[in-house]
This record gives C-alpha cells, structure tokens and sequence, in this order.
C-alpha cells in the first residue's frame, strides 16, 4: 500500500479506475484495491457535495417559504390594519353625522319655540288690543248710559222738581 494523498471528485475516480487497472494487469493486488478505494472515495465525495447541494438548496427552498409566509402574515396585519382604519374613520363620520342631525334638531326646535312664542306674544297682543277695544266699548257705553240716566234724571226733575232730592 501507498502512503500518497488520494485525489477526489472525477479526476479522483478516473485515477482510481486506472490504478485498479494497472494492479488487475501487473498483479499488484494492494494497488488494485488501492484504486478501489479511491474510486469508493471519490463517489463519495461526490455523493457528499451532491447531498449538501440538496440540503442547501431544501434550505433555501424553507428560507424562501419562511418568507411567503411572513410576508402573507405581514400582509394580513397590515389588512386587519387598514380594516380598523376604515371602520375607526366610518364611526367617526357617523358621529359626526349624529352631531350635525343633532345640531340641526336643535336648531329647529329652537326657531319652533322662538316661532311660538311670537305667536304667542302676537296673540297676547292681540288679545291685548281687544281687550283695549272692549274696555273702551264698555266705557263708552257706560259714559252713554251715565249720560242717558242724567237725562232721565233731568227729565224726572223736570217733571217732577221735587223729586230731585
């Protein structure tokens, strides 16, 4: 057996291949088997770039999942965000709504109750000047009736003076 550094990967195998060779032709057993091994190496190592090949790229594959996936759930908060945006800025203009309805209901109710109380001033105005009216009906009616009873009253005292006490 040797003591030299086997070679590995193709140039590896080939070199085995021919050191297998060359023992098989001139009956150097050791040599052969040496060969043997190198090429037995040789698979392996390219067995073994060839698997870590694989596991980098499975890695990779999971790294790219793992950030579909972070990103889907990213995506969906920044979905759920909005989503509270809007409905936070949909109650806001319904408050304000409710204010403004508000606001326009009270207007109202204040021109109804300033409406009525005109009329109601308008009414005791009215109800005033009829009652002035009245009142000075009435008091000339009892200037007429005072004076209709003096005539009367002269009347009788002409009639009879001595009534008149």
């Amino acid at each position: 057996m040797t003591t030299e550094d086997t070679t590995g990967g193709l140039l590896g195998k080939v070199a085995g291949k021919a050191k297998e060779a060359a023992g098989s032709l001139t009956g150097q057993n050791d040599l052969a088997r040496e060969g043997r091994l190198q090429q037995a190496q040789s698979d392996a190592e390219v067995q073994a770039k060839q698997d870590a090949t694989e596991a980098r790229q499975r890695e990779q594959e999971a790294e790219v999942e793992q950030k579909k996936t972070d990103n889907e759930i990213e995506r969906e908060r920044l979905r759920a965000e909005v989503a509270e945006a809007d409905r936070e800025k949909q109650i806001e203009r319904d408050r304000a709504r409710a204010e403004q309805q508000a606001a326009e209901q009270a207007a109202r109710e204040k021109q109804a109750a300033a409406t009525s109380e005109r009329a109601g001033e308008q009414a005791a105005a009215q109800q005033a000047g009829q009652a002035g009216v009245e009142h000075a009906r009435e008091a000339a009616e009892a200037d007429r009736l005072e004076a209709e009873a003096a005539r009367a009253a002269n009347t009788a005292d002409t009639i009879d003076p001595r009534s008149a006490r």
